[in-house]
């Protein structure tokens, strides 16, 4: 328990329907007052998962893995072994009862954990999720310095309850994001902490949310952004 969440991490490699399941009965549970607030660090076996704005035309290889309709919003995204998968199941009406500053405020603690290993994340105007730049790799079609994401975020509310969240790449097999358009945003790549050169493993990661959870997610959270910069 910190900052009266229950944190859980939970072995092996997770089936989605198993954790959707049990996140819809956690959030019902917090409604209750029955159970705390929580955030459940986990791993998927290889699948893709629909938003509720999810263009089907983004899915450009249908029968590579499982898709599932994941209820959130957003478009598809890849979850795999070496992704570090965070549900947020948190009282969204105690944090200020604003959906968009407790995106933020998760934003702000993506961009907080990444610091821990000397990676700036930061936040594009247009562009869902934190992205690192890349000087290390050949300009994009535009001349601008590459930017590869490194983070996907995507929350569903129920009575003021989130769930759903966060996934964090850390050392995923980046060509399974190739059978999909990732939250619908072509022309930029796809990056992890190890494809950085960092030897970072979930141990390590969990550790940094851990401790940058309070600082970022505490009650009522704020509005500010951090590093945002212009569209592309």
């Amino acid at each position: 328990m910190q900052d009266g969440v229950e944190w859980q991490v939970w072995p092996g490699l997770v089936p989605y329907e198993t954790a959707l399941a049990a996140m819809e009965a956690r959030v019902e549970a917090i409604r209750a007052g029955t159970a705390p607030e929580a955030v459940w660090l986990l791993e998927h076996p290889p699948l893709y998962t629909a938003g509720t704005s999810a263009n089907p035309a983004d899915l450009t290889a249908p029968g590579r893995f499982p898709v599932h309709a994941a209820g959130r919003g957003g478009q598809y995204t890849y979850h795999g072994p070496g992704q570090r998968v965070i549900y947020v199941m948190l009282d969204v009406a105690a944090r200020g009862r604003d959906v968009r500053c407790f995106v933020r405020a998760l934003e702000a603690w993506v961009i907080a954990a990444l610091a821990e290993f000397n990676v700036r994340g930061e936040i594009r105007d247009g562009r869902v999720g934190v992205w690192v730049t890349r000087p290390d790799k050949a300009p994009g079609p535009d001349g601008q310095p590459r930017e590869d994401k490194i983070a996907a975020i995507g929350i569903k509310l129920r009575r003021w309850v989130s769930f759903h969240g966060i996934s964090i790449n850390v050392e995923p097999d980046l060509d399974h994001f190739s059978g999909i358009v990732p939250c619908g945003i072509r022309d930029h790549g796809v990056t992890s902490l190890v494809d950085l050169g960092l030897p970072v493993d979930m141990g390590d990661l969990d550790a940094a949310l851990m401790r940058t959870f309070g600082p970022a997610m505490g009650a009522p959270t704020t509005c500010s952004r951090p590093e945002v910069a212009g569209k592309g």
